[in-house]
C-alpha cells in the first residue's frame, strides 16, 4: 500500500472511532502455543499461520528454530516500525528507508530459576531492551524524522507494553 492509501485508511478508521469510540475496542487475535516435544512449540494464529520455536542446544533444544524471546524482539521491532510508517503516512511523509532493530541483554540464570551471588532469584526478564531506528525521507530534516519516531513510539502497542507493563492474568485448566 502506498503512503496515500495508508493515510486514507487511517483517516477512515479515525473518523469511525471519533464517532463511535467503542468501535475502537477489539479483542486481539489469540496466539495459541502447542507443545511439539522437547522444548519445541508450534504457535498458531486464528487464520492458520504457524510459527515454530525452539531453544538453543544449551537449553535442551535442537537449536534449529527461533526462540520465543527472539519472536518477542521481532514483534517489538515490527510493531515499532509499523507505528513509524503509520505516523509518517498520516503526515504525508514518504519514507525512503526504515529499519528497526530490537536488541536485549539477558541473564540466562533467570530462565533456570537460579539465584545470583546475593542469594536472590535472578529475574527471567531481559536486563535491557533497546530499539535502533534507521530512517530516511527525501526533503525531511533529521530533527523532523527524530520527532516522528518519538511520537510514533507512543502509538506502538508493543513498545508501550514493554515501557509500562499491562496487567496480566493467568488461567490454568488441568486435564
Amino acid at each position: 500500500m502506498a503512503t496515500r492509501e495508508v493515510a486514507a485508511a487511517l483517516a477512515r478508521a479515525e473518523d469511525v472511532f471519533r464517532r463511535r469510540p467503542t468501535a475502537a475496542h477489539s479483542a486481539d487475535a489469540p496466539a495459541t502455543a502447542a507443545w511439539s516435544g522437547g522444548v519445541r512449540m508450534l504457535t498458531r494464529h486464528a487464520r492458520g499461520l504457524e510459527v515454530a520455536t525452539d531453544l538453543p542446544v544449551e537449553f535442551g533444544g535442537a537449536g534449529d528454530g527461533v526462540s520465543p524471546g527472539w519472536l518477542m524482539r521481532a514483534g517489538l521491532a515490527a510493531c515499532t516500525a509499523t507505528s513509524i510508517v503509520m505516523t509518517a503516512a498520516r503526515e504525508g511523509l514518504e519514507l525512503s528507508v526504515l529499519d528497526v532493530r530490537a536488541d536485549s541483554l539477558s541473564d540466562n540464570r533467570g530462565v533456570l530459576a537460579m539465584c545470583g551471588e546475593d542469594g536472590a532469584p535472578v529475574d527471567a526478564a531481559p536486563l535491557e531492551l533497546s530499539i535502533s531506528v534507521t530512517i530516511g525521507a527525501e526533503r525531511a530534516e533529521a530533527e523532523r524524522l527524530r520527532d516522528l519516531v518519538d511520537r510514533a513510539r507512543l502509538c506502538s502497542p508493543l513498545l508501550v507494553l514493554v515501557e509500562r507493563a499491562a496487567p496480566l492474568s493467568i488461567k490454568v485448566d488441568v486435564v
